[in-house]
């Protein structure tokens, strides 16, 4: 198959047909009997390939027919009175008698009927296969041997993206679809990244003691600080609270914290909310299952996606002015092995760590300065995404998209190579289940294989970005595929609201024995649709060389493979269900309960405000709107569930509308007023960020304890978001309830 770029439209829709089908098809004894309708092109094809004017105007042989003129003459009158007279009693006639036999007729077996009790209208609708019958046949076709092949065929020592690894491993993902006649193309983009120093290295200067670490932290600033250096735990928001309490001014100050329970990028913006000079990262285990001298990788952009292209792609042929995403940080930021921090560590003076930190050592002094060096170069790298899709029946246009990256710095076997076996292995199945069990999805399943994954989904933003217009419309879930096992004592799930009823369901149905068996527990959260088996503690082997298939085997106790059936069959359920039913599996209702409690909260801090700063927040701003926002979508989405109850869902265009309602909610819950350059998650609910329901929050807390000095307090930006916010809510009920003439009062 030819690999062009920019043919998503052409992926999805069928070839361009020269006339409109209505098939009327019953099945009996094997024997298709169908009924069409052709429109006026079929019949311009069938008469030589003439034009419209031409079928209407033949031009033959035949003698022209000459019309003769008749007289008015009585005579004449009473032979057309007659003429009349005589056809409306045989059609009288020809109508009573076919009545009466209709009447007296004996009933006909099935078999001996073109159409057998046929439909009152023709649906078009695929063939719907018993959803049991689909889950078994799921389950046959994925199998832990599967995958021990598939991690020895995509297992790679060295798969960074852009490198000659990730083009090779590329091409193994390109080959297999189309062995799975998955008709694939790819998607190129040429992104700009940070790497490594060209030449000399990043450098810290402690007491003396030069430290030249080869791990970095692509997107820090460059540059060369020196502070007084203070240990902050895990540099979570808590963490520099507790350190602010205890009288530590972080102004000016280089933050050692250790890696886990937040991202790279969120350690770096908290210490750069509290004016740090620089933020140095070590591995995060206080054992020894990383040696002294391991070195971390990783990325500090507060967004996804290339920084220097935020809200538009990085394709070659584009150009655009230079611009540069708000989430890229304003402090230099390095990592550092566990032997470099245990040195420092020793070194510090002042107040001891707290006990629940469970490191050993000091807080830091103003007397223990260090130096941060940082030298990263600025790099454009050409990345491929790798797709195929499988074509729905019904409704081939819409689709939700299953994904998974295929970079890594190092072997990454749990960052990547475990994700892009389930996908590999997914797409193999399902498209078997099509071709030779007669399985007949309604929507289409895009299979995408990532790269630029490991500096911040760059590959996944990029594509987005390219064809946000499409995808904003016809796209309505994504299941991600990344760190997909990590450990066996956790199973981990998260996902939009929406999602959150068809997960349970699909836990109960995909080996309930194995995970009671695995001894795991279920944890929800709020983001993209995605899950995992975890580690009793943090995966350490992120971002460093020893993420590999022994390291794995050893946290799961040699059930990598078990583990890996068991959550692929997890993201097949999920995708084949949502591509399966009439309509799609999303419950509109979860979210209205996660809007009410936002509201109600905010309510009461607005109140606190209200009280305690009167000046700051007069009588006069009210919750009113805000509160008929949140009953709006409550009514548009118990509307919307009456609806679908009242609905024929044979009917393919009605369930295509509801669908299409249901789709919107997601969409509508981005915040039009604010650029994804400055705000990359725009999500009111689920983003961050002033312009969200938390963010009002928030705001509202800094108000509370505000005499003006606080810089996180500003009354006019507070009122402003709050009135975007509540109209961002007000759009989604009303795009929810449907057309435009059921907007009445009550929505």
């Amino acid at each position: 198959a030819d690999l062009k770029r920019g043919t998503i439209a052409n992926g999805f829709n069928g070839e361009p047909h020269s006339y409109t089908r209505f098939n009327l098809t019953q099945n009996m004894e094997g024997d298709n009997s169908q009924v069409e309708m052709k429109l006026s092109s079929d019949v311009d094809e069938e008469v030589g390939g003439n034009g419209v004017g031409d079928h209407l105007n033949h031009n033959s042989n035949r003698k022209p027919y000459v019309a003769q003129k008749f007289g008015r003459t009585p005579k004449n009158l009473c032979f057309m009175a007659a003429a009349i007279f005589l056809i409306f009693l045989i059609g009288y006639l020809i109508g009573y008698l076919v009545h009466r036999k209709k009447d007296l007729s004996p009933s006909c077996s099935a078999s001996a009927l073109p159409f057998a009790n046929p439909p009152p209208h023709e649906t078009g609708a695929a063939p719907l296969m018993d959803w049991d019958k689909v889950k078994e046949l799921l389950a046959q076709k994925l199998n832990a041997n599967k995958f021990e092949a598939a991690f020895m065929e995509f297992n790679s020592e060295n798969h960074q993206a852009g490198s000659p690894g990730d083009e090779d491993l590329a091409n193994k993902v390109l080959t297999k679809f189309k062995e799975y006649g998955m008709n694939p193309w790819t998607d190129e983009h040429f992104v700009r990244v940070q790497d490594p120093p060209a030449s000399g290295t990043n450098k810290i200067t402690f007491k003396g003691t030069n430290f030249r670490p080869s791990g970095f932290l692509s997107y820090s600033p460059s540059g060369r600080v020196t502070g007084a250096v203070v240990y902050a735990n895990f540099g979570e928001e808590s963490d520099l609270d507790f350190l602010e309490d205890k009288n530590f001014n972080l102004t000016g100050k280089v933050v050692l914290v250790r890696a886990g329970k937040i991202s790279f990028a969120e350690k770096v913006a908290n210490a750069a909310k509290r004016k740090a000079a620089a933020v140095l990262i070590c591995p995060g285990t206080t054992d020894d299952s990383i040696g002294d001298n391991i070195e971390l990788f990783g990325h500090v952009h507060m967004g996804s996606g290339d920084p220097y292209t935020p809200g538009f792609p990085s394709f070659n042929h584009t150009q655009f002015p230079p611009v540069q995403s708000s989430g890229l940080p304003t402090i230099p930021a390095q990592t550092i092995t566990k032997g470099m921090a245990s040195n420092i560590l020793r070194q510090l003076s002042g107040h001891e760590i707290p006990a629940q930190w469970k490191v050993f050592g000091s807080l830091g002094d103003e007397k223990d300065v260090i130096t941060v060096e940082v030298n990263n170069t600025l790099t454009e790298k050409r990345i491929n995404n790798i797709f195929g899709v499988i074509k729905g029946f019904v409704d081939a246009d819409r689709y939700v998209v299953i994904g998974a990256k295929r970079d890594a710095r190092g072997p990454g076997f749990a960052a990547s190579t475990v994700g892009t076996s389930v996908l590999v292995e997914l797409a193999r199945s399902i498209s078997d289940m099509v071709k030779n069990d007669g399985f007949k999805p309604r929507r289409s399943i895009v299979f995408a294989s990532w790269s630029g994954g490991e500096y911040g989904s760059i590959g996944a933003t990029e594509w987005l970005e390219g064809y946000l217009s499409s995808l904003s419309m016809k796209a309505f879930s994504y299941i991600d595929l990344d760190g997909i096992v990590t450990g066996r004592s956790t199973f981990k799930v998260a996902a939009s609201p929406l999602l959150h009823s068809l997960i349970g369901s699909t836990i109960k149905e995909v080996n309930p024995q194995d995970l009671l068996r695995l001894d795991v527990h279920l944890i929800f959260e709020l983001m993209l649709s995605t899950f995992c088996f975890l580690p009793s503690q943090d995966y350490q082997y992120f971002g460093t060389e020893l993420d590999k298939w022994d390291k794995l085997n050893l946290i799961t106790g040699a059930k990598v493979p078990h583990l890996t059936q068991v959550a692929a069959q997890f993201a097949g359920h999920i995708a084949l269900r949502l591509v399966h039913d009439h309509l799609l599996r999303m419950d509109l209702a979860k979210y209205d309960k996660f809007i009410r409690a936002k509201v109600v909260q905010i309510n009461v801090k607005v109140k606190n405000v209200q009280r305690m700063q009167p000046q700051l927040l007069p009588k006069a701003l009210t919750m009113q709107w805000l509160f008929s926002a949140s009953g709006s979508y409550s009514r548009a989405s118990r509307s919307l569930a009456a609806d679908i109850e009242n609905s024929d869902l044979e009917d393919i265009e009605m369930c295509r509308i509801l669908n299409d309602r249901i789709m919107t909610v997601e969409r509508n819950f981005l915040s039009p007023y604010v650029s994804p350059r400055d705000s990359p998650f725009r999500h009111i609910l689920l983003g961050f960020g002033p312009h969200t329901l938390g963010g009002l929050s928030d705001h509202l807390q800094a108000l509370r304890s505000n005499n003006n000095n606080n810089s996180n307090a500003d009354v006019e930006l507070f009122r402003n978001q709050f009135a975007l916010a509540t109209w961002t809510l007000q759009g989604c009920a009303n795009s929810l309830a449907g057309d435009i003439w059921s907007l009445d009062n009550e929505i």
